[in-house]
């Protein structure tokens, strides 16, 4: 079917709305958030649109009118309403980038759809297969900055949280019937601090390939990468497109010295070398000039290290398999790491790791501590 509401969405973009609107927010049990951002249009991403539903109503907020959102940052903190997202993560990432919002009391839909054992967990897979509506993927790449938003665009953006309240009402119930709610909150509660670790990342390192580079190609390529960074924040453009990263990781190997050089170079097309031929040259001169970059050699982990690692991942892959979920179900990879690295050599010890996910402790604990003791 397709999506036919009976009221329109409630547009907001005046402080005096948003002030009237939170009550109404901040009353029920559940709330559905969810965001659009302009990733492809701009050099820094923002929330342009916030989108929210309650039982009653869907509201749009326009994260571009220079509102004072701190009510809905009270809403977003209070441990009473739980607010529900469909693949938290990215939201809640951009939000306390944007905002500065903290998280309590969090259910991903996507999240339980995985610990359930779901194959398709996009959110337009699940409203068709739970609600039989019909999927609408026009705006996926849409540009959130424009304003004046479309009728077709809000009604595209209102569908996202529309439906949430009710999806999170069918997956609670298998989540419980299953004895899994204790373990999906586990996870609730550690997507709520999400946050970006990209930005103390050197900018080549973002470069796919980087670190098949000489000393002096990386210093090249770091030159190149300072360049597109230049160019990406005068034109208010994302770094891909202006130039792609391996356009400059050949550019980097060829270090060309001239325009003849620089139109001979592999993965860079034409019209780009034309349109920033002084540029990259001289980027590419700088970095020649610059002191060879020799990136930190890591020490090699230890064999009875990698040896634990590759044991707890091989009993994790055959436990995901029992269950019918990804393997990650059973121990986030960050917590297998630090088990693997600290090795706990007591029961206590391992439940103090375990601290953020106290049901796979209950559950899993000694079959882990079992893995991690046969090696040593």
């Amino acid at each position: 079917m397709q999506f036919k509401p009976n009221k329109a969405a409630i547009w907001i973009d005046k402080q005096d709305a948003l002030e009237a609107s939170l009550p109404a927010l901040a009353a029920g049990p559940f709330l559905a958030v969810d965001t659009e951002s302009n990733s492809l249009y701009a050099y820094q991403e923002q929330v342009c649109l916030i989108q929210c539903s309650t039982n009653d109503d869907d509201y749009l907020i326009d994260g571009l009118a220079a509102l004072d959102l701190a009510g809905l940052g009270d809403i977003f903190a209070d441990e009473k309403v739980q607010k529900i997202f469909h693949a938290a993560e990215y939201d809640v990432i951009c939000l306390r980038r944007d905002y500065g919002f903290t998280f309590n009391n969090l259910f991903d839909t996507m999240q339980a759809a995985r610990i359930l054992g779901f194959q398709q967990l996009g959110l337009s897979a699940m409203l068709e297969g739970q609600f039989r509506l019909e999927p609408v993927k026009s705006f996926q790449k849409a540009n959130w900055g424009k304003r004046p938003l479309s009728g077709e665009m809000k009604q595209y953006a209102r569908v996202d949280t529309h439906y949430l309240i009710a999806l999170r009402e069918k997956l609670a119930v298998q989540l419980e019937k299953n004895g899994l709610m204790a373990l999906a909150e586990e996870d609730f509660r550690r997507l709520s601090v999400s946050e970006n670790n990209q930005h103390d990342l050197s900018s080549y390192t973002q470069v796919r390939g980087y670190h098949k580079l000489s000393p002096r190609e990386l210093a090249v390529l770091d030159a190149l990468c300072e360049y597109r960074d230049q160019k990406a924040k005068q034109m208010d453009r994302p770094l891909f497109k202006v130039i792609g990263s391996r356009a400059l990781l050949a550019i980097a190997q060829a270090m060309p010295d001239s325009p003849a050089g620089l139109a001979q170079v592999n993965d860079l097309p034409p019209r780009l070398a034309a349109r920033y031929e002084k540029g990259l040259l001289t980027a590419v001169k700088k970095g020649k000039q610059a002191p060879p970059i020799v990136p930190e050699k890591h020490k090699r982990p230890s064999n009875a290290y990698l040896n634990r690692l590759d044991d707890l991942k091989e009993w994790r892959k055959r436990e995901g398999k029992k269950m019918g979920v990804p393997s990650d179900i059973i121990l986030p990879r960050d917590i297998l790491e630090e088990i693997a690295g600290e090795h706990p050599h007591t029961m206590v010890g391992l439940e103090a790791m375990m601290a953020e996910v106290p049901w796979r402790y209950r559950h899993f604990g000694q079959a882990i501590m079992d893995v991690i003791s046969k090696g040593s």
